[in-house]
């Protein structure tokens, strides 16, 4: 029987220890989207019968990676979860070589299946595709790492990245069947077809990002 709870000792270590590492990773990778993925993960893992406690470290340590270079930030993750001894005290080594091999997994334009369930769990998990957080991540994704574009360069570079990664020809793809995901996805994709309404939800999303950025 899979375990339905967390190991209260896994959990205190990961709220303390590692949770806190998300604040100096901006808001689009920060912890309120870690947050939103470890709430996603637990629910795919009770509806696919996976280790609660491998599917919770997974989520945990999946952008840990954007410490560094963000094209390698899943191999940077998956390297840095591999190699934090304190994880033995809950995990045996191939579970640990399983939860490495889906961070470095999770990542949507990835080329290759994940090559586990918990690959899948945790791909699916961070496509968050909840429309507005998607849009919101967006906007703060393209002012963080790219501030010297003005409004409109931002407006295409939004517009393009929404193109190329959610629309029906992009490369997103979705992992476990039947998820709550696939709502989200047909209702983004709905909006990126509607070119004002994709314009619509920029505008408000910037003005937010650009309204925080001023406090």
């Amino acid at each position: 029987m899979p375990k339905e709870n967390i190991n209260l000792e896994l959990m205190s270590f990961i709220e303390t220890s590692i949770l806190p590492r998300y604040n100096s990773l901006g808001k689009s990778h920060g912890l309120r989207h870690v947050l939103h993925v470890i709430e996603n993960s637990k629910k795919l893992a009770a509806a696919t019968g996976a280790d609660i406690n491998m599917v919770y470290a997974i989520a945990a340590y999946h952008d840990l990676g954007m410490e560094g270079p963000r094209a390698i930030h899943h191999i940077t993750g998956g390297r840095i979860l591999a190699g934090d001894a304190r994880l033995r005290k809950w995990f045996s080594p191939e579970q640990i070589k399983i939860m490495k091999e889906a961070v470095e997994d999770h990542r949507a334009s990835s080329s290759h299946t994940p090559r586990s369930l918990y690959g899948k769990i945790i791909a699916e998990a961070d496509r968050d595709l909840i429309p507005d957080e998607v849009f919101r991540r967006a906007v703060e994704f393209g002012l963080e790492n790219e501030p010297d574009k003005d409004k409109e360069e931002q407006w295409e570079r939004f517009s393009r990245h929404m193109d190329e990664k959610y629309s029906a020809t992009g490369y997103l793809r979705l992992w476990i069947p039947n998820s709550p995901n696939e709502a989200g996805l047909a209702e983004i994709r709905s909006t990126i077809s509607d070119r004002k309404a994709l314009r619509d939800v920029f505008e408000r999303f910037y003005a937010e990002t650009i309204g925080d950025n001023s406090i």
